[in-house]
């Protein structure tokens, strides 16, 4: 049965400082999917509640500020591409024709500084990434895991092709840019390349500013039967859009070699999730007008552009340079801002990622809409790992 994404919604994402708890941001996205998508609580069979730093339990908390009906909880945590896992599972339900109408939302009450675990009596899930990363480039006390992890594969990367620092820079300046026209981006102010570089050294290619920080926010989505869908017309007024194909992956053996950190944060099961969802579509990636990918340090963007098929390997950084990544170029990745800009709050992201493609096939992003945009690619990763890859079409 085919999927369709029929209502989305938003809170606008902001700093741990200003942020509202969970479950307030959490009920504001739910009711303005649902208010989008022209229905009631009532109307949704089941719900897949995603977020990383909470206790059991919380998305019915959150949930049943909206209404409290009776319907499957589920909480969904698979690191930051739980909000992307939540909307697999939705998705799931409905193509199999176990429900018509499926409530996917995620929510991030984040604290400040680098993430941390949270525990520490008990056998870590990255314990095999952090060995490898150990083997490839030694211990550096001080300095943020994911830091390590995703700077080590942007200094792997940058030996190998001889990227310059400054391409690297570039991702940021052009994240701001998009962010400027995203009411819901936190950091809208622009900067330049000689900002980023001097922003402070972090790990690697990595300076302050090409490293997503912590943020909190809530976003959601209704997905629908198609039926469904046409029978309970929402207020956005635009088409339909479908889920053309979609498709998550975790690591292989390929993911521990530590002569290659790009594997490590998860270039190939990018690339196979990827493969996959050309191959259901029949879609080419070069015929992709607009991506939301993650983009949680710069060094991830620019290895996701090859991972994803949208310019050939080894040549991110001419794609960067000419301009091929933005407004005039080839493709318009992460017209929202994406993570380093609009914000990373874990369990929204993979959702929010959807409100802002949904509204970019709609033509309802204002000052961001990508002009005859008919398909748009999603790409989110949590590392532990798993990868999700989802293609929409008007």
């Amino acid at each position: 049965m085919d999927a369709v994404v029929a209502g989305v919604g938003m809170v606008p994402f902001t700093t741990p400082r200003l942020s509202e708890p969970y479950d307030v941001m959490a009920e504001g996205a739910v009711r303005a999917a649902l208010a989008d998508a022209g229905i009631v609580l009532e109307d949704v069979q089941q719900a897949y509640a995603s977020y990383v730093y909470g206790d059991s339990t919380s998305g019915q908390r959150a949930l049943y500020r909206v209404g409290v009906t009776g319907i499957p909880i589920i909480n969904v945590n698979n690191n930051c591409s739980s909000g992307s896992s939540a909307l697999f599972l939705a998705r799931q339900a409905v193509s199999s024709g176990a429900a018509e109408c499926v409530l996917a939302f995620g929510f991030e009450q984040m604290q400040r500084g680098a993430l941390r675990s949270q525990w520490d009596d008990r056998p870590d899930p990255l314990g095999r990434f952090a060995a490898v990363a150990h083997e490839a480039q030694g211990a550096h006390e001080g300095v943020p895991v994911a830091a390590q992890y995703f700077g080590g594969a942007g200094r792997h990367y940058a030996d190998r092709y001889g990227t310059s620092p400054e391409t690297f820079a570039a991702i940021s300046v052009k994240s701001r840019r998009h962010a400027a026209d995203d009411p819901y981006a936190v950091f809208r102010e622009p900067v330049t390349v000689e900002q980023v570089l001097g922003s402070g050294d972090v790990f690697g290619p990595l300076t302050r500013l090409q490293c997503c920080p912590p943020s909190c926010g809530a976003a959601a989505v209704v997905v629908a039967s198609r039926p469904f869908a046409a029978r309970h017309a929402g207020r956005s007024g635009g088409p339909a859009v479908g889920i053309r194909a979609q498709a998550m992956t975790t690591d292989s053996e390929s993911s521990f070699d530590p002569s290659d950190l790009t594997r490590l944060v998860g270039y190939d099961m990018t690339a196979r999730a990827a493969t996959s969802v050309y191959e259901q579509s029949g879609v080419d990636p070069l015929d992709v007008p607009v991506v939301e990918l993650h983009d949680c340090f710069t060094a991830n963007e620019l290895i996701t552009y090859e991972a994803l098929g949208l310019t050939p390997e080894g040549t991110a950084e001419r794609f960067v340079v000419q301009g091929d990544n933005t407004y005039g170029g080839r493709v318009v990745t992460n017209p929202s801002g994406g993570l380093l800009s609009k914000g990373h709050p874990l369990g929204a992201t993979g959702l929010a990622q959807c409100a802002e493609l949904v509204w970019q096939l709609r033509g309802q992003a204002g000052r961001r809409q990508v002009e005859g945009a008919r398909v748009a690619l999603q790409h989110n990763i949590g590392l532990g790992g798993a990868a999700v890859v989802t293609l929409y079409e008007r």
